[in-house]
């Protein structure tokens, strides 16, 4: 099976087939770095980190961009109430994104650019969209006709009777609601000492939305691949984004279009307005591993299913990641056997299955129910039988590629190599394997129940003694 995502524009799974064969070119919505990005709008990124690690097993190339938007309305409006230039107001905030990124384990993008960088090419766009004849000024602003752009609405599914009653008027504001489908700003004109460029448009900034088709046809050309966002995105934002590079190039502007659905806190949409969301340095505060918040994020629910947030599933996906760093623990230290043909056979069909559900619109949650399927069966076969070299070796590669895809294991090393055992929890391992090999059980069940009092779990399995934290 091909790779297969369903396209938000088509409303149907669409195979992934790039424009330049062996080369996905692939847009993401970055944040706007006004505040701490929440969880919420980390389980998008971690979705578009998924797909993105997924397209780079399929195909011999893959570009990623993600914009980080720094500037807008929220933006120009704190940097003046706290006196600063807006690289002053979002250095701390694009600085907390990097460290919340590295701390999930998420693949950087190949270029994260910045909308204040690309004015000129902002200016050039809205030029060659007044040449199309497909805007007017207004009050010193540059406004996009949406009249203008017979096929909009046609990705957010927007009524054609709701957008002639938009006519009448104009948003100028960067983010709004679907019942405001109106003219929306390319270019805003600023006041004398405002925070604003001046250029061939005249003194001002750019509206939000011109922001991103203009960084994203710099750096991947008029025609991109794929183009991702959260669900929030595909109105205004995306369906914007439509019109205006369309209307300039003549070309189709993206192939496939992909979104993911809301994190919820008790059915409600996480978000900053409604004072429901948690990031993750409150996560970390609490308590929590960020193996078990990546792996809760991306196998919760699938990417287009809605996923409520609880504690009960964070204390499951830790556990999860627990099960599979023993496993892959476990066969890494296999010693040598001699035959294993069944678990051959049970570690490939786990891999083919795998790779299915991966294809089917990144079904990661079946992905991993195939995979954690295979772990109980293989533990029980492992049981039984010592492999050879040569098997081992697949159950190794089974396990590194899906986690290179999942992206938890290193997190989970990572936690480990930072709670290491004391000397004299070394001392106590080292004793219980002591009595145990003496026959003495009964010392060997003290120094278990010691170990579990500081918090230590002890295992004992054909291949020896291991032990994880509780």
């Amino acid at each position: 099976m091909s790779l297969r995502l369903y396209d938000t524009l088509t409303r149907r799974l669409q195979p992934v087939a790039p424009l330049e064969p062996g080369h996905v070119r692939i847009y993401t919505c970055g944040p706007t770095v006004w505040n701490r990005a929440h969880i919420g709008n980390f389980r998008t990124f971690l979705f578009e980190d998924v797909l993105r690690r997924w397209l780079e097993r399929r195909f011999e190339r893959v570009t990623h961009i993600m914009n980080l938007t720094d500037v807008d309305d929220r933006l120009i409006r704190n940097a003046s109430e706290h006196g600063h230039d807006l690289a002053e107001e979002t250095a701390p905030w694009i600085d907390g994104f990097f460290a919340d990124v590295d701390t999930l384990g998420i693949r950087r993008a190949h270029h994260y650019p910045r909308a204040t960088a690309y004015i000129e090419e902002m200016v050039s766009l809205i030029e060659r969209l007044e040449a199309a004849r497909v805007t007017y000024r207004s009050e010193g602003g540059i406004y996009f006709r949406i009249a203008g752009f017979p096929r909009y609405g046609a990705l957010s599914g927007i009524p054609a009777g709701g957008l002639v009653a938009g006519m009448s008027g104009r948003v100028d504001a960067d983010d709004y609601a679907k019942e405001d489908a109106r003219d929306f700003a390319l270019w805003k004109a600023v006041e004398p000492g405002a925070i604003g460029w001046d250029t061939r448009l005249g003194r001002g900034r750019p509206g939000w939305h011109i922001e991103c088709s203009a960084m994203s046809m710099a750096l991947l050309g008029e025609t991109l691949d794929i183009h991702c966002g959260g669900v929030d995105n595909i109105f205004p934002h995306h369906e914007n984004e439509i019109a205006q590079s369309e209307a300039a190039t003549g070309r189709t502007f993206v192939r496939l279009w992909c979104h993911a659905q809301h994190l919820t806190v008790e059915s409600e949409k996480m978000a900053k307005r409604f004072g429901n969301f948690l990031t993750v340095p409150d996560l970390l505060a609490a308590g929590y591993r960020p193996s078990a918040i990546r792996y809760l994020l991306i196998t919760g629910a699938h990417y287009r299913r809605t996923l409520d947030w609880n504690e009960e599933p964070l204390r499951a996906a830790d556990e999860a990641v627990g099960r599979l760093r023993e496993f892959r623990d476990r066969v890494r230290a296999l010693p040598d056997g001699s035959g294993g043909e069944e678990i051959q056979e049970r570690t490939a069909t786990a891999a083919a299955d795998f790779a299915g559900a991966m294809d089917d619109d990144l079904n990661v949650p079946e992905a991993v129910g195939r995979l954690f399927a295979a772990i109980r069966d293989l533990n029980r076969l492992l049981d039984a039988t010592t492999p050879s070299a040569a098997v081992r070796q697949t159950l190794v590669a089974m396990v590194d590629q899906a986690d290179d895809v999942l992206g938890v294991l290193p997190l989970a090393d990572r936690e480990r190599a930072g709670s290491s055992l004391g000397a004299e929890e070394e001392a106590l391992l080292a004793r219980r394997v002591a009595a145990r090999a003496g026959r003495d059980f009964a010392e060997s069940d003290r120094i278990r129940a010691e170990l579990l009092q500081r918090g230590i779990i002890v295992e004992d399995t054909p291949q020896g003694q291991r032990w994880k934290r509780a």
